[in-house]
């Protein structure tokens, strides 16, 4: 964008009015979310509820449970957001565990950060060409929500094998 105002290709109005100012506020807003989880004690129950539903089944369960968290979360706000939410939830989770090493669990909630598909909300490119392309909320989740569910399957099986669970 600045060579192409540089070289005269676009002039400063036209570059700032094909700001869509939405999408700015959209990702604002997500990360002031993701901080008001964390200073309301929203993380901690969301941790509490995270041991409860799935920490009797295990640690696998308890990735798939982080892993499934950070991925509906993802659909709805900011990655940036969700991670910086979900990571401390995953940490301690790992703790309350009695396991020493959070790789496994952390690297869920990156996994999972990265991968919205089902909605143009959670990751600032699908944002962007949701309107510039004239894509439907729908079309997102048709094609995003399987793909999703392939990778939480995918990565509750890889993630223990790569960073074993101890």
């Amino acid at each position: 964008a600045l060579a192409l105002v540089l070289t005269g290709c676009l002039d400063m109005n036209e570059a700032y009015e094909a700001i869509n100012w939405n999408i700015i506020m959209l990702i604002v807003g997500s990360l002031g979310l993701g901080l008001a989880m964390e200073k309301s004690g929203g993380a901690k129950y969301l941790t509490y509820q995270l041991n409860h539903w799935f920490g009797v089944y295990g640690p696998r369960a308890a990735i798939a449970g982080i892993y499934l968290m950070s991925m509906v979360l993802t659909e709805l706000i900011a990655n940036n957001a969700v991670t910086a939410l979900m990571t401390p939830i995953a940490i301690s989770t790992c703790y309350a565990m009695g396991l020493h090493d959070a790789r496994p669990f952390v690297f869920a909630v990156m996994f999972a950060a990265s991968a919205a598909f089902a909605t143009p909300i959670g990751y600032q490119t699908n944002t962007m060409i949701y309107g510039a392309g004239g894509y439907k909320f729908t079309d997102f989740f048709k094609i995003g929500l399987p793909l999703n569910l392939i990778l939480w399957i995918t990565a509750t099986l890889l993630i223990p094998i790569f960073w074993p669970l101890r």
